[in-house]
C-alpha cells in the first residue's frame, strides 16, 4: 500500500456562494517534495490555509498520519509536526540570524518562560542553532541582523527556522517568490538537502524549480484537480497547456 502522509478526501471551502476549493482529493506521498501548482486564482493560497487550520472546511476531511485532523486547531497540528514556513519562520528583523533560530528552539520546547530566562542559561541551544544554520548555508552569518541579510538569505534562514520545529511535513508557500536565478538556485538546492528524510508540500510558481525538484505535481483550476503526475506528465497535458496559456496547442505555448 502506498503510504501517504497526507490525504483530503472531498475537501471543498465556500465563501458566500463562491467555491474556492471545490472536491479536492489530494494524496501526498511520505518522503516525496510535492507541488501545488496552478494559474492564479486557482485555489491554492486557500487549499494551503485549510490543510493548515486557518481555514475550516465547508465539506470534506483532511487526514495526517491516518488520523483526522479536519476539526484540529492550527497549534495541534504543528504539535504533530505540520509547519507551514510562515507559521512559525517569521524573521525578528534586529535580532541575529543565530538568535532567530534559538528563538524557534524555544518555541518548539513550548516554554514562552524561556524568553525570560539569561542568555546563560539559553545558551545550550546555541549548538542546534548553529547547526541549523550550517544546514541551510548561514553558519557565517550567525551573528549578521537579519535585516541585514540578502532576501535569498532570509528565506534561508526562514527555512532554518522553519527546521528548528522538527517538522515531519513542511509546507513552503512559494519559497522562491521575489528572487533572482541566484537566489532560486541557492533555494532550490537548500529545499533538496533539507527534504531528505521529510515530506515537503510547496505552491510554487517558478516553473522551472518545480520542474527540477518535484517528485509530483498537482495542479488546480479553479479550486478543483485539473491534473496530477510527474512534471512531464502535466506539463504535456493539452488541458494544463489550456490554463497556463490559453492554448491546447503544444506549439503555442508551455508551463515550463
Amino acid at each position: 500500500m502506498t503510504d501517504y502522509i497526507l490525504q483530503t478526501k472531498g475537501l471543498t471551502r465556500q465563501f458566500k456562494g463562491f467555491v474556492a476549493v471545490n472536491d479536492v482529493n489530494l494524496n501526498v506521498q511520505r518522503g516525496h517534495i510535492h507541488a501545488l501548482i496552478g494559474p492564479n486564482g486557482a485555489g491554492k493560497t486557500t487549499c494551503f490555509n485549510l490543510l493548515t487550520k486557518f481555514l475550516a472546511p465547508s465539506a470534506g476531511r483532511i487526514v495526517f498520519n491516518g488520523r483526522d485532523i479536519t476539526a484540529a486547531r492550527p497549534a495541534q497540528i504543528a504539535r504533530q509536526g505540520v509547519i507551514r514556513s510562515f507559521q512559525i519562520s517569521a524573521v525578528f528583523p534586529h535580532l541575529t540570524a543565530l538568535r532567530n533560530v534559538r528563538v524557534a528552539l524555544q518555541r518548539k520546547r513550548g516554554n514562552s518562560f524561556d524568553f525570560w530566562r539569561s542568555e546563560k542559561v539559553l545558551s545550550h541551544l546555541d549548538a542546534r542553532a548553529m547547526q541549523l544554520l550550517d544546514d541551510v548555508g548561514l553558519a557565517d552569518f550567525a551573528g549578521t541582523p537579519a535585516v541585514d541579510l540578502s532576501y535569498g538569505r532570509k528565506r534561508a534562514l526562514e527555512l532554518a527556522t522553519t527546521l528548528a520545529m522538527d517538522p515531519e511535513l513542511m509546507l513552503l508557500d512559494e519559497p522562491t517568490a521575489g528572487m533572482g536565478h541566484e537566489d532560486v538556485d541557492r533555494v532550490t538546492d537548500l529545499i533538496r538537502r533539507v527534504a531528505k528524510g521529510r515530506t515537503v508540500l510547496m505552491v510554487e510558481h517558478n516553473m522551472k524549480m518545480v520542474a527540477g525538484i518535484s517528485d509530483r505535481i498537482t495542479v488546480l483550476q479553479r479550486g478543483s484537480i485539473l491534473a496530477e503526475g510527474s512534471y512531464r506528465d502535466v506539463s504535456n497535458n493539452p488541458q494544463v497547456m489550456e490554463a497556463y496559456m490559453g492554448s491546447a496547442d503544444p506549439a503555442e505555448g508551455h508551463p515550463a
